[in-house]
């Protein structure tokens, strides 16, 4: 963009700048308002949460009730909650390594994991090197990672024959270099070839949460050790949460008990499960994250897939719809990636700059980031009805100038 949109306001799937205009919001925050802007179940919670106390570093009366969702909802026995993603899985790779005595994490090649220091390398001519735009990168990140392509079970194996990986972390679908659907069998191998190596399995469903109620791990019956998700599950307000199997809980009480050290473990912030934080993870719980609010979400998601689908048979362009429940992306290849080497080979900047230009132009605010789309429970069948008229629109024009 040739200057920033500054936002004066947002409302459930809209958004107005400071000049007035107005904008359907497909983007919603990258995810962070994945149910819509403002849903009112947080906004009754904030209208009172200043009167009872926002942070007390001591339980809060919704402690018990956001335990129990959260094991009903996702389904991980024992909870803590961060403020944000990263530290979600900064914390919960160091429960890895304690429990396992192993120094290494292994992440997929294109991955993001927020700013967990682990998880910022890139696969180049098959070595493990800290990504390109890294800064003040002090700890040579070969020591503390593995890197492989997503869906090579050969690599994966290869990668744990070793005794040094404590855990491996992967989104169930790849969205941060593009959409990346796992191959058939590739979970089942990921799961198969962790548990034989003693190695922990850590799904990260930040992104993949749109997948449906309980996020893709639900959906499809994925059985991790540790499971992380953020953004979106406390509304809009900075909180994440992450889960551990008893097994796993076990083994780190046990951990606990045996040292002898004093001072921080290097786990937690003050801010972490504040009294805000708990009372929007139980309202987005239990109003928010609905059934039916992921039933609608994805009918809706339908529509868009349909549309565009339609509209790249209609200009005969190589291109394909990626999708992971309520998250769509146009991808520039033909076929489905199988990963970040395809991903990185079929990525046009020039095309998506424009794109999600022209979209804005007319209207609609995508992701920046391969112009992903998001439906949310607020998105209505006449936004849906809009972005894809306007997908078809700058086709056209594209097709034209050509």
């Amino acid at each position: 963009m040739p200057f920033p949109i500054v936002i004066s306001k947002a409302a459930g799937s809209e958004v107005w700048d400071i000049d007035g205009n107005r904008a359907i919001d497909f983007c919603l925050g990258d995810s962070g308002a994945m149910f819509g802007h403002g849903p009112q179940p947080i906004l009754n919670v904030l209208a009172g949460a200043g009167a009872l106390g926002l942070t007390t570093m001591l339980p809060s009366r919704d402690l018990d009730a956001v335990g129990r969702l959260l094991r009903s909802t996702f389904g991980m026995s024992m909870w803590q909650v961060t403020t944000t993603a990263s530290d979600a899985n900064r914390f919960a790779f160091r429960v890895a390594r304690a429990v396992t005595g192993r120094k290494k994490i292994l992440v997929f090649d294109g991955c993001y994991h927020g700013a967990a220091d682990e998880a910022l390398v890139d696969l180049v001519d098959g070595q493990t090197v800290p990504r390109n735009g890294l800064l003040g990168q002090t700890v040579n990140l070969a020591e503390t990672t593995v890197c492989i392509p997503f869906n090579d079970v050969p690599a994966l194996e290869a990668a744990l024959k070793g005794s040094d990986i404590a855990c491996v972390v992967a989104e169930p679908v790849m969205t941060n270099c593009g959409m990346i659907l796992p191959l058939p069998g590739f979970h089942k191998a990921l799961r198969d070839l962790t548990r034989s190596t003693g190695t922990l399995l850590q799904i990260d469903e930040t992104h993949t949460v749109s997948t449906g109620f309980g996020g893709y791990t639900k959906v499809h019956g994925l059985e991790p050790d540790i499971f992380v998700v953020g953004k979106p599950v406390g509304g809009g307000i900075p909180v994440a949460v992450w889960g551990m199997t008893d097994d796993v809980a076990s083994r780190f009480e046990a951990v606990r008990a045996a040292s002898t050290g004093t001072g921080h473990s290097g786990i937690g912030t003050t801010l972490s499960g504040s009294a805000l934080q708990l009372a929007c993870l139980r309202a987005c719980l239990e109003e928010v994250m609905t059934a039916e609010a992921y039933h609608r979400m994805n009918r809706l998601a339908d529509a868009v897939e349909r549309g565009f689908s339609a509209a790249i048979k209609h200009y005969e362009l190589p291109w394909h719809v990626g999708r992971v429940g309520a998250r769509l992306e146009v991808v520039f290849a033909p076929h489905p990636l199988q990963n970040a080497c395809e991903a990185r080979a079929a990525a046009n900047p020039v095309i998506q700059k424009a794109l999600h230009t022209a979209f804005l132009n007319l209207g609609y605010l995508v992701t920046p980031f391969h112009n992903m789309v998001l439906v949310a429970p607020t998105t209505s069948e006449e936004h849906v009805a809009g972005l894809v008229a306007s997908f078809e629109k700058v086709l056209d024009r594209m097709t034209k100038a050509v």
